[in-house]
Formats: structure tokens, C-alpha cells, sequence
């Protein structure tokens, strides 16, 4: 928690208080929600966010990322808004960056106090269906906006306790999922309410000065926290790292680049300058993200929680939120109009986390190359999968879920295993699964030797099976499938994304990473493996009791201990028998074998299978 403010600030007592109780309002919201939407993908999957944000658009809890309220307040003149007012929108140009694409529909309640509004409640989620050419509102080969479902700039849906009927109907007709998105929509909208009453308790508790007071040393106390521990971290100078999507849906698989070139500079108490030039052209299929509106506010606060990996200790980086107070201390540049991270309406962009979680791991590596190291390698930890057609009574379905993957090892310790971006966000419950929808879940577990080699090891993806019980089509949204998640300091590369039908039978197919309606056969089964984080550190370093452990734990295989790490074992990967002799000759004779220095990063052989190889000069340390 942050500490108390400083002098003449609110006293330590009372903002720990308000700072304890917007997380505990923050959390209510979203229980709200989870407990009474109807979809999957926000019931059960938890793909969805709350944020409490305060008169000046500042966002003060750090739980978690969330949109903005920046165009809300853009259309909507705060002295317009009256209570029981409920504003929408998903329009993702007129968003100010905060909607990534169509399908995360974005409620927003203004809280009033003393006769004015001193704050928002706001919560956006992924929704399962908003009308466009495929079920799911994620076509994978859109070359346009339009293909993608219906857009909503930000409207007054609900105008001082009155729901606009004729805005929802519009929305829900639009919509192959009508019910959910209707249930959900009221689900939200409740939730904020409840949440801006509770908010509203808080003002009338101790006052609007006082309140406001905390929100303004809650924010200033993460700008000082962020520079005194993380920033200092950093020496000055300048550094250069890129990395790329492999392909946009449309045209044939190449390198999208995202580039970073970070410059720290100690001036002005210490900030970080993050200048996006030689990002790629904006691609026609849908993979952009529209990050340089509001001076890039949204792209600054979901870049931030990298710099954590700086903290002392892993239990000091779980304690530092990541609100409002980074702001001040990036500074983003970006290219002009009409490149990935730039891109003009109406570019489709659906499949945006292509680029923005690219960035992540951009950001990540170009720290690693001004620390030294300090930071944890790749990791790709979100994919969309899922199936749809006709259940046995001939009624549609659509069954889509998030499936993460493995974070990438860290300086201290191995990565984590099935990890998903958004906190708290989970696969489908398979009990649920089956009791719903026309297939079976035959595993659901580890993906073994996915993780990236290292003396700590990438975590482990996902590997599923679902066996059809009736003909349906498969859809994937999802990158990694040729370009692996690389690793640092000597760490390998993790295994990428993939995806077969029928596996070991007689119609055995690879289905690409992007695709709308794969046919599949009842009887036949979906095969998902997804991404291992990269490792850190070289794997003949891993202790011989850890690459045992890992077998017993089933995490990497019998030929995976051997190839990987230099361990030979006997026995079974249950009862595994090391044999340290022979261990120890393989792993002299390997590292007698290598000429030269080994490589900073690794980026695995994905990238020989494109055209277009990445700059020497950026791959260097």
C-alpha cells in the first residue's frame, strides 16, 4: 500500500483508509458483475475490468488496467451529467485509445457529491458477439473497421435512472448472442451504479476536500514510489529493441515490426522517453492498435506494470500499484499517422493484441539490454480459441475462451506456468463446457517442454483436447505460431502456439493461428497447445535436482533433459534416476562445443521462416 502524504497532505490514517476502500469498491464492482452477467467470456472466463477514476480523469486504483474516461468526458460536459447517468461506448477511434477493439463494451458512472461529479466508476469487458462478418466479432481476415461489428461512440444509455430501450435494442439486434449481451449490458451497469453509491458514501463520510486530497497523494505517491525504486534502477542513456507480429490475416505471413528505442534521462527527478519510430506500416488485416490519442494515456498504463520486474524484491513489486502516478514519468513517441501503432480509420483492429502484447515484451527486452538482464523473458499469455455451430436441438452456439500461456523465467526464479493477461481471467470450466456445448474435454493440462530451456525455465502453455460431438467450425485468433517467445541471458526460446485437428489420425491437419471457420468433424479431435515463456539464463546452469524435479512434475520429458539441458536420465520421467557422470561429461562436452559467445537473447528458428530478418544491431547488448 502507499504510504501516508506529506506535509499538508491528508493524515497517514485517513488515506489509507480511502486507499483501502476504492480497491475494496473496485472489487465489489467486479464480483457484481462476475456473479450476475450471462456470457461465458464474462461469467466464467472474467475477460472484463473495473476502474475508479476521479473528477480529472485520473485513474486511482491499480489493481488492474482499465479504458478511460477521456471520451466520455470529451462528449459529455461533466456539468451535464446527472445521477443515475450511465455513459457507453466501444467505438475504438472515438475512445481515445482505451477500446482496443469492437467486441469490449465499456460502461462508465459518474459519482456525484456536494452537487457536482468528483468521480467515475467505470468497468469494460469482452463481450461475446457485437454483430460483424463472424460469430464472435473477431474476423480474422477484416480489412476494415466495418467488418467487425457495430460501433458506439459514447452515448447517454442510461439518462438519470431511465435506460435508453431504444439504444439497447439497436445494440442487441446487431448481436448473434442478444440475450447474453443483454443480460451482461445490465449486469455492468448495475455493478457501476452500486459502485458510484458506494463511492458517494465515501465523499459524505469525510468530505470532498479531504477525499480529493487522497486521490491527489495516492497518485503523487506512485509517481515518487515508481522514480525512487524502478526508474533509479535504470542508468541513463539509450537503447534500441524490436520484436514482431508474424502475420496480419491478410497478406502473407512477414515481420510486423513494434520498436522501442528507450532513452532514461535523470532530468527533472527521472523519466523515460519511449519513442516508437520504425514501428511498421499499419497492416490491412486487423492487428493495429490505435495507442496515440490522449498523448498515449492508455498505452503508458499498460506498458508500466514491465517496470515492476525492477522492484527489490518480488513481494515489493506485487505491492506497487500502477495508477494515474506513472503518467508523468513516460513519455511517448509516436510515428506519424498510418503504421501499426498509428493507424487511420477505418483499419480493422480486432486481433489488436498482436501489437500492444508485443509491446510488453519490446519494452521488456529493451530493459534487459539497459540493466544488464534484470527482467524476465518473453511471454505471449493470450490467445482467442473456440468452436461454434449447431447443438442438437439446431439452436446456435458459440463457445470462445481466452487460453494463456507461460510467463518467461526471471533472474530469480522459473516462470509461471498457464498464465493469462488479464488478471483474474480464467479457460472455461470444463464441467461447464460439456454441460453446454456439443463437445467433450478429453486434457486439459501442461503442455510438456513448452517452457523456454534455462537456468530458469519458461513457464509452461496450455494443451487441450476437445472432441466434437457434432460437426462445428473452429476459429483461432492468435499469434506465435512461427515466431517463439524469446529468451534472455543465455535462455532459450519457448515453444510456439499450435494448433491440429484430428491429431495421429487419418485426417491430421494444422490449422493456421488466424482462422474464422475451420471445419471439424464430429468425432474429431482440437488439439491447442499454446506458447512457453522464454528462459533466462543458460540451461547448463539449471541444477541437476531441478531438471529432475521437472521430470517427476511431468514439466519437461525424458529427451527434453537430455537435449536441453544436459542431464541424462534413467528410468522413467516418474521415477527418474540421475546419472551425474555421465551428466557431467554431456555438459562439458557442450559447452566445449560452443564458439564464441553465447547469444544475449534467442529468438528460437521462427524467424529464419520469414523474409525480412531482424537488424543485427538490435539482437546485441
Amino acid at each position: 500500500m502507499s504510504g501516508g502524504g506529506g506535509r499538508g497532505g491528508p493524515d497517514p490514517v485517513t488515506l489509507e483508509i480511502v486507499e483501502g476502500t476504492l480497491a475494496s469498491i473496485e472489487r465489489e464492482v467486479e464480483t457484481a458483475i462476475g456473479r450476475t452477467a450471462r456470457s461465458p467470456m464474462i461469467r466464467d472466463a472474467h475477460d472484463f475490468r473495473a476502474g475508479i477514476h476521479d473528477a480529472r480523469l485520473r485513474k486511482l486504483t491499480g489493481r488492474s488496467y482499465s479504458a478511460l474516461v477521456h471520451p466520455v468526458a470529451r462528449d459529455f460536459p461533466l456539468e451535464t451529467m446527472r445521477p443515475g447517468d450511465v455513459f457507453f461506448h466501444n467505438d475504438v477511434y472515438l475512445s481515445e485509445g482505451g477500446i482496443g477493439h469492437l467486441p469490449d463494451l465499456c460502461v462508465t458512472v459518474p459519482v456525484f457529491s456536494a452537487g457536482r461529479v468528483v468521480a467515475f466508476v467505470q468497468a469494460f469487458g469482452h463481450h461475446d458477439d457485437i454483430g460483424g462478418a463472424v460469430p464472435g466479432s473477431m474476423p480474422s481476415h477484416a480489412t476494415s473497421v466495418f467488418e467487425e461489428g457495430l460501433m458506439v461512440p459514447p452515448i447517454r444509455l442510461w439518462d438519470a435512472g431511465v435506460p435508453n430501450r431504444a439504444a439497447l435494442t439497436i445494440m442487441t439486434r446487431n448481436s448473434r448472442m442478444p440475450d447474453s449481451l443483454a443480460a451482461d449490458l445490465d449486469a455492468e451497469c448495475s455493478a457501476c451504479l452500486m459502485g458510484a453509491r458506494r463511492l458517494a458514501e465515501l465523499f459524505e463520510r469525510y468530505g470532498v476536500a479531504t477525499v480529493e486530497a487522497c486521490f491527489d497523494a495516492i497518485v503523487d505517491n506512485t509517481t515518487e514510489a515508481f522514480r525512487r525504486e524502478l526508474l533509479a534502477r535504470i542508468p541513463d542513456g539509450t537503447w534500441a529493441w524490436e520484436d514482431y507480429a508474424e502475420h496480419d490475416g491478410v497478406d502473407p505471413p512477414r515481420l510486423h515490426a513494434q520498436r522501442i528505442t528507450l532513452t532514461k534521462t535523470s532530468a527533472d527527478g527521472g523519466r523515460l522517453v519511449l519513442d516508437f519510430t520504425g514501428t511498421s506500416p499499419q497492416a490491412r488485416g486487423p492487428i493495429n492498435h490505435c495507442g496515440d490519442y490522449a498523448d498515449g494515456n492508455f498505452l503508458k498504463k499498460w506498458l508500466a506494470p514491465i517496470l515492476r520486474n525492477l522492484a527489490e524484491t518480488p513481494e515489493r513489486a506485487a505491492e506497487l500499484d500502477v495508477n494515474e502516478g506513472v503518467v508523468p514519468l513516460l513519455e511517448l513517441r509516436f510515428p506519424p499517422k498510418g503504421t501499426l501503432l498509428t493507424p487511420v480509420f477505418p483499419a480493422p483492429t480486432n486481433a489488436r493484441t498482436f501489437v500492444i502484447l508485443r509491446l510488453l515484451g519490446v519494452l521488456a527486452g529493451v530493459l534487459a539490454k539497459a540493466t544488464g538482464g534484470a527482467m524476465p523473458a518473453d511471454q505471449e499469455t493470450i490467445r482467442y480459441t473456440g468452436v461454434y455451430g449447431d447443438d442438437a436441438d439446431g439452436r446456435p452456439y458459440l463457445m470462445r475462451e481466452v487460453l494463456g500461456g507461460g510467463s518467461g523465467g526471471r533472474p530469480y526464479a522459473d516462470g509461471e506456468d498457464t498464465v493469462h493477461v488479464v488478471p483474474d481471467s480464467r479457460n472455461i470450466p470444463v464441467e461447464f463446457a460439456e454441460s453446454r456445448w456439443p463437445f467433450l474435454v478429453e486434457r486439459l493440462g501442461l503442455a510438456v517442454d513448452s517452457g523456454g530451456p534455462g537456468r530458469h525455465r519458461g513457464g509452461l502453455g496450455y494443451e487441450k483436447h476437445i472432441r466434437m460431438l457434432r460437426d462445428a467450425q473452429f476459429m483461432s485468433i492468435a499469434d506465435r505460431s512461427r515466431l517463439a517467445c524469446w529468451g534472455v541471458a543465455g535462455g532459450r526460446a519457448g515453444r510456439p502456439f499450435e494448433v491440429v485437428i484430428d491429431p495421429g489420425g487419418p485426417a491430421e491437419r494444422a490449422v493456421d493461428a488466424l482462422a474464422d471457420a475451420e471445419p471439424v468433424r464430429a468425432g474429431e479431435v482440437i488439439r491447442v497447445r499454446t506458447t512457453g515463456g522464454g528462459g533466462w539464463g543458460d540451461p547448463l546452469d539449471r541444477p541437476y535436482d531441478e531438471v529432475v524435479r521437472d521430470l517427476r512434475w511431468n514439466k519437461i520429458s525424458l529427451a527434453g533433459a537430455r537435449d536441453d539441458y544436459g542431464v541424462v536420465v534413467g528410468g522413467s520421467s516418474d521415477e527418474p534416476e540421475l546419472d551425474g557422470t555421465a551428466s557431467d561429461a554431456l555438459r562439458a562436452a557442450r559447452r566445449a562445443a560452443r564458439t564464441g559467445q553465447e547469444p544475449f537473447f534467442d529468438r528460437g528458428p521462427g524467424y529464419g521462416m520469414l523474409a525480412g530478418q531482424p537488424t543485427a544491431d538490435i539482437d546485441q547488448v
